[in-house]
């Protein structure tokens, strides 16, 4: 099934997304199942009311976009989930200071899973306070990186 570019529709979702205070972090197309998912955020996080208020803004218009050029999908608006990998500046902004996993291609200092303070970032390195010790990985060494989930 032939669809419009992700950042396209994503663009036009953000228009209807701003003024929410709701931020796209990616759009996903599945063509197997003609599915076509938004994932929000917020300030505060999101939850199913969220969720439903932000597909209910954007049925209507985005079947005006006609993402698909016709052919049936399924909308659906959810949650990236607490382990969602950081994929843009924003999920790393967000996570200054606070802990995160780091799972590697290859090992650094005979360890592929790294769990430390995300202490700083550019566009090609994270820096991470592990114990006494600040490590900086480059990107292309990171397979995932996201926020450290800490069950009590």
């Amino acid at each position: 099934m032939q669809i419009k570019p992700i950042e396209e529709i994503k663009s036009f979702l953000n228009n209807i997304a701003v003024p929410m205070g709701i931020e796209i972090v990616d759009v996903e197309f599945i063509s197997k199942t003609a599915t076509l998912t938004v994932f929000i955020e917020t300030e505060t996080g999101v939850d199913l009311d969220t969720c439903e208020k932000f597909h209910n803004a954007i049925m209507e218009p985005i079947d005006e976009l006609d993402p698909t050029f016709g052919a049936a999908y399924t909308l659906n608006v959810s949650s990236p989930g607490l382990d969602r990998p950081f994929k843009v500046a924003r999920d790393f902004e967000r996570n200054l200071n606070k802990e995160v996993e780091i799972k590697l291609y290859a090992p650094i200092k005979g360890k592929k899973l790294l769990e430390g303070t995300l202490i700083a970032f550019d566009e090609n390195s994270v820096t991470v306070q592990i114990k006494n010790t600040q490590e900086k990985i480059s990107k292309n060494k990171i397979a995932k990186i996201n926020k450290a989930i800490k069950f009590e």
